[in-house]
């Protein structure tokens, strides 16, 4: 048959080729949008990780307050219900309360005793901010408290010190954790009189506080421990040659990280870490669970933040490596006793690692469990316990070592 005599495709074959032709840059292009909404959402997952809270949001409803009786009524969650003593915020931020007793519960409820109101009316909020941090200002406690600036490599951090009587006096360096500021740190100071040490409160970049770094981004420890190292040059420079490092929440990663990178590290005669992050893939894989995450999502998140150029998409100036973070992992590079606080309820930052630590370094690791304290609010449930467990153990590791070492 000649070329021309050749018959024509079928209408039918030719609107079939036509559609596959079609169904198949339809699928490619859904892949591609499927694709970049993947990725988009893991980007914002990995920026999640490492960006600071713009705004602490309240969400805790308030029921009702009861001025005269001095009572407040709150929704009931695992951290309203449990008794002690807590800080209660409301208004956006500009009112602040403190309540203690529980006094009264329905399953959907708690009653609360108000113990003071220290700023804002409270009477017509409808929700609060439920907060560890107990104090607003070391001078609530009666002590001398000097406000001083400690360079760092952002600039001057704020911080507060607090010194023993004796001018030789071991240091203590308190380190707060993520979404909050120094006040956190302000429950430890008594304790850490109590046992002769003068106090160093500090503030550390994005914190809100202390300058920020050019990212605006948490290091989870990485860069963080440059200010605590300044922390230490500070009090090395104000006669310290022994220090104790307390960090709680992201502010034991950060003091771990201090540890091990810090040339001042030599300084540092022991830790106390109050419901930790030893290890942050136990900590993201325990948040995905909660949020119902796909381990894939998590597992290429920690890829976005530790890879050069990926790392950027999250914002970060230099990647923040998960796996130098890990702590159980480099267990055998600690040097120093540590006193591991943590609550079994914790519910943001597992428990598990603490225990995992302790195993890996019986011979440096004590570890003290509370069962339903919460996250960093050991001395808000039980205060007592909280003291006695950290001045026990300055007495008998710490101050028993270095007497030990001076003879």
């Amino acid at each position: 048959m000649s070329r021309s005599a050749r018959p024509a495709v079928e209408p039918a074959q030719g609107a079939a080729r036509s559609a596959g032709l079609i169904a198949l840059g339809t699928g490619l292009a859904a892949a591609a949008v499927g694709t970049a909404v993947v990725g988009g959402f893991v980007a914002a997952i990995a920026r999640m990780v490492v960006t600071p809270d713009r705004k602490r949001t309240e969400r805790v409803p308030i029921i009702e307050v009861d001025r005269i009786h001095g009572t407040v009524t709150l929704e009931r969650t695992p951290d309203t219900e449990l008794q002690g003593r807590y800080s209660l915020w409301f208004g956006g931020g500009t009112g602040h309360m403190r309540v203690g007793d529980v006094l009264a519960t329905t399953p959907g409820t708690v009653t609360r005793r108000i113990i003071a109101i220290d700023a804002g009316d409270p009477t017509d909020a409808r929700r609060g901010r439920w907060g560890g941090w107990f104090y607003l200002t070391p001078g609530e406690l009666d002590v001398p408290v000097e406000d001083v600036d400690v360079p760092t490599p952002n600039g001057p951090a704020p911080a507060w010190v607090v010194r023993a009587d004796d001018p030789a006096a071991p240091w203590a360096v308190l380190v707060h954790g993520r979404g909050v500021t120094r006040a956190e740190t302000i429950r430890a100071v008594p304790v850490f009189r109590a046992a002769g040490y003068s106090v160093l409160l500090a503030s550390w970049r994005n914190d809100g506080v202390a300058p920020k770094s050019v990212d605006g981004r948490y290091g989870l420890g990485s860069t963080e421990w440059e200010d605590v190292d300044s922390a230490l040059r500070w009090v090395a420079a104000h006669g310290a040659t022994s220090v104790v490092l307390m960090g709680w929440s992201m502010g034991g990663a950060v003091v771990l990280q201090t540890l091990v990178r810090s040339p001042l590290a030599h300084l540092v005669d022991g830790v106390v870490l109050e419901s930790a992050v030893v290890d942050w893939h136990a900590v993201l894989k325990s948040q995905s669970r909660a949020m119902r995450l796909p381990r894939v999502v998590r597992k290429v998140a920690q890829r976005v933040l530790r890879t050069p150029v990926l790392h950027r998409l999250a914002g970060l100036a230099q990647p923040v490596d998960l796996r130098e973070l890990d702590m159980v992992a480099r267990a055998d590079e600690l040097t120093v006793p540590i006193l591991l606080l943590h609550s079994d309820d914790d519910g943001f930052v597992p428990s598990s690692a603490s225990y995992a630590l302790a195993a890996a370094r019986p011979d440096l690791v004590r570890l003290e469990v509370a069962h339903e304290a919460r996250h960093t609010k050991l001395w808000n449930h039980d205060a007592d316990w909280f003291d006695a467990r950290i001045l026990a153990w300055l007495t008998e590791v710490v101050q028993r070592d270095g007497a030990a070492s001076a003879r």
